[in-house]
C-alpha cells in the first residue's frame, strides 16, 4: 500500500509557511537564518512499504509521475560515477509519498523512484521552489549581489520583484544549490547527492531510513560527550574545505545540519556564498562560524571557538 501524504505532519508552532518569532515578538518579523518546519512522520502510521510503484504498466495512479531523469541534460544530472542505488532507468517511476520539510523558499516531498514490477527503487528528495504567488523572497538581497546576469531588462526585474523577477531569482536559488552541490560532493563535502534539477525541481538522495523517517537535524539531537566531539570535527572539516574552495554556506546554523547514524550532512546551499567576489563574502564567513560554534560551546564542547573557528575559516580561504 503506498503511503499517504497524510503520513507526514506539519511541526506545531507558527503554521505552515510560517516560522518561530525571534527578539521583538511585538513586531512580529522573521529572521531570514530562522529554522524551517519539518514535517514530522506520524509514529502511529505504517511504515513504508519496501516497493510502492505497483505493477502497472500502461497507465499509472493518480499522483505518480514517469521517470524525469531523461528531461535532464548530462550537466543537469549529479556527478558521475552515479551512485549504485540510484535508479536512472527510463522505466521508473516517481511515487510521491508526502512532504518532509516546509522553507521559506520551497518545500520538500518524498519520493520513491521505482520500476514498476521488480523491487529495484530508491528514496529521494524533491525540493520545489515555490510560484510567484508564495514564494518569500524578500530577504534574498544580500546574497544575490555578484549574482547579476548580463540581461538588464532581468536584473531590473529581479531588484524590482516582479512576477517575472521573482521566476528569474527562484531559477537562479535552483541552479545555485545544484551547482554547488555537484561541487561540493565532488570535493567530498558531506552533502546529500544532488541527483538532477528539473527546472525549480531539485532531486537529492534523501537522508534518512529505509522507511521513510527523516535524519533528524542537529538542532533536535542531544547527542552524548563523545559524539558531540565527533560531530564537531566533522563540522569543522565541512567548512574548511568550502572555504578552501572560496565557498561560504551562507545561512549556515544547527537547522540545515542533519545527524544521520552519527554522519554529519550539510544541506539548504541555495545561498551559498562565494567570498572572494562577494562584498561581504568576510562576514558571510564569520556569521556561520558563530551560529554553529555557540550552538556546541552552549552544549560544554570547549574546542567550539567561535572566534578560533572564524579566524581558520578566513585563513583557509585567503582573506587573511
Amino acid at each position: 500500500m503506498r503511503e499517504s501524504a497524510d503520513s507526514f505532519e506539519d511541526s506545531p508552532g507558527a503554521g505552515r509557511y510560517g516560522r518561530p518569532r525571534h527578539g521583538n515578538h511585538g513586531k512580529g518579523r522573521w529572521r531570514f537564518d530562522d529554522e524551517p518546519l519539518i514535517a514530522k512522520r506520524r509514529r502511529d502510521r505504517p511504515r513504508l512499504a519496501p516497493q510502492d510503484t505497483g505493477d502497472a504498466t500502461d497507465g499509472l495512479a493518480e499522483g505518480d509521475r514517469w521517470s524525469t531523469w531523461d528531461q535532464s541534460t548530462p550537466t543537469e544530472r549529479g556527478p558521475r560515477p552515479h551512485p549504485k542505488w540510484l535508479v536512472t532507468e527510463l522505466a521508473a517511476v516517481d511515487t510521491e509519498l508526502g512532504i518532509v520539510k516546509t522553507g521559506k523558499e520551497a518545500d520538500v516531498y518524498l519520493i520513491r523512484r521505482g520500476v514498476p514490477g521488480t523491487t529495484w527503487s530508491c528514496l529521494l528528495a524533491a525540493k520545489r521552489y515555490r510560484d510567484t504567488r508564495h514564494r518569500l523572497f524578500h530577504r534574498d538581497a544580500g546574497y544575490l549581489e555578484g549574482r547579476r546576469t548580463r540581461n538588464v531588462r532581468e536584473n531590473r526585474a529581479m531588484a524590482n520583484r516582479t512576477a517575472f523577477g521573482k521566476e528569474m531569482i527562484a531559477a537562479q536559488w535552483a541552479n545555485a544549490e545544484f551547482a554547488a552541490l555537484r561541487q561540493l560532493y565532488t570535493a567530498r563535502v558531506p552533502v546529500p547527492y544532488p541527483v538532477q534539477i528539473t527546472g525549480t525541481e531539485v532531486l537529492l538522495e534523501f537522508i534518512g531510513d529505509p522507511d521513510g523517517t527523516a535524519a533528524p537535524r542537529l538542532a533536535e539531537t542531544r547527542p552524548g560527550e563523545k559524539q558531540l566531539a565527533s560531530l564537531w570535527d566533522q563540522l569543522v572539516q565541512a567548512m574548511l574545505t568550502l572555504a578552501r574552495h572560496g565557498l561560504a554556506h551562507g545561512d549556515l546554523s544547527p537547522y540545515n545540519l542533519l545527524v544521520h547514524h552519527g554522519r554529519l550532512v550539510m544541506i539548504d546551499l541555495p545561498q551559498v556564498v562565494d567570498v572572494i567576489s562577494h562584498p561581504n563574502g568576510q562576514s558571510f564567513l564569520t556569521r556561520d562560524a558563530r551560529n554553529v560554534a555557540t550552538w556546541f560551546a552552549a552544549r560544554g564542547l570547549p574546542a567550539a571557538d567561535p572566534e578560533r573557528l572564524a579566524r581558520l575559516l578566513h585563513e583557509e580561504a585567503r582573506l587573511e
